[in-house]
């Protein structure tokens, strides 16, 4: 018997999709269970965001479940010493996409084979938000919206430019990236991309895709700027002082990725320059700790939103899908698709 244990709410769909793969399976629902917990170990901004409920039972309740776990689906946040109390845990699934929420658990580094749902998320909702943010500095709604708070028209503060024919640079063509230039390229824009292991062979979703060692002279021809790449090691602060520098003046910058990959304090300083035309931020250095700094908040070149591109009405979400077709291949001892390379860090 093969013991599932989720800390995720599933809907009934999933259960049956999840018990369907093999008679073998034996699945603990425990969504709603852990909440109370996280109040003790994870930052007051990040309970506010996603925690909704108490929990439920005893502490030794919750270590019971977990002990018996050979499987675990997870969301976020998780018990961080999750590693500690399962100690015939083989293999973690977490729903999100990212890998970069379990740096502070003891999963991090573990031996426990660990999954994550990059590229079975919500990819064109957060397409959408990319060019959504383009656009509202492009067609000049920064300005708009300021004009309101004056009940004035300020004509000539307009910097209203093109999308067709524009080059978008997307930072990490993984599943977001991918999509973020579909939609790109039915607008008529050129699109070029980095990836950390770009193909020898042309990429037919991109007009051109290269390694991350080309991304500065990647920003030098490019109008819009699209980050969607994992954060590690490698990636944070990648979008600094000098890669801002490379880009064009005028230059429109949008983060779906993570806060980190972008040092803020250049980001300000070539805003406050004039040589970027704007900033939208879904995401912010630090963002489960703690509220954004005035400084993001209160410039009027940044757009900063919490961390919502992934939210839609039209749910695309296979992360269970995902998660049964690895069973699968977990139960016949095959490789499991999307497991993390902790040296990578994705």
């Amino acid at each position: 018997m093969t013991t599932i244990v989720s800390l995720i709410k599933l809907a009934p769909n999933g259960v049956s999709a999840i018990r369907a793969v093999d008679p073998s399976v034996d699945l603990v629902e425990a969504g709603g269970w852990f909440e109370g917990e996280f109040a003790d170990s994870w930052p007051a901004e990040t309970i506010n965001r996603y925690v909704r409920g108490t929990g439920r039972g005893t502490r030794a309740d919750r270590d019971r479940m977990l002990a018996s776990a050979e499987i675990i689906i997870g969301g976020f946040p998780i018990p961080l010493d999750l590693r500690a109390r399962a100690p015939h845990l083989k293999w973690v699934h977490q729903t999100p996409a990212g890998a970069s929420n379990l740096r502070s658990g003891d999963l991090w580094g573990s031996d426990v084979a660990v999954t994550t749902s990059r590229g079975y998320g919500e990819t064109t909702a957060i397409a959408e938000y990319a060019l959504a943010g383009i656009m509202n500095f492009a067609k000049g709604f920064d300005q708009a919206f300021a004009d309101r708070e004056r009940a004035e028209f300020q004509h000539q503060r307009y910097a209203v430019r093109a999308v067709e024919q524009k080059t978008l640079c997307v930072v990490g063509a993984g599943g977001i990236g991918r999509e973020i230039s579909r939609l790109g390229r039915a607008l008529g824009m050129r699109v070029v991309a980095t990836r950390a292991t770009p193909t020898t062979d042309d990429d037919p979703d991109f007009d051109t895709i290269a390694e991350p060692s080309s991304l500065h002279e990647l920003l030098s021809e490019s109008d819009y700027v699209a980050v969607s790449c994992q954060w590690t090691e490698a990636t944070t602060n990648l979008l600094d002082a000098q890669a801002f520098a490379a880009m064009k003046a005028g230059t429109i910058v949008v983060n779906v990725a993570r806060g980190e990959i972008i040092d803020e304090t250049a980001l300000i300083a070539a805003l406050d320059s004039g040589h970027l035309g704007g900033a939208v931020l879904d995401v912010y250095v630090g963002e489960f700790e703690s509220p954004p700094p005035e400084r993001l908040w209160r410039h009027p070149k940044i757009l900063i939103t919490p961390h919502i591109s992934y939210r839609t009405d039209h749910s695309r979400l296979r992360a269970i899908e995902l998660f049964c077709a690895n069973l699968r291949r977990y139960l016949d001892d095959d490789p499991l698709e999307n497991l993390i390379d902790w040296s990578a860090g994705y």
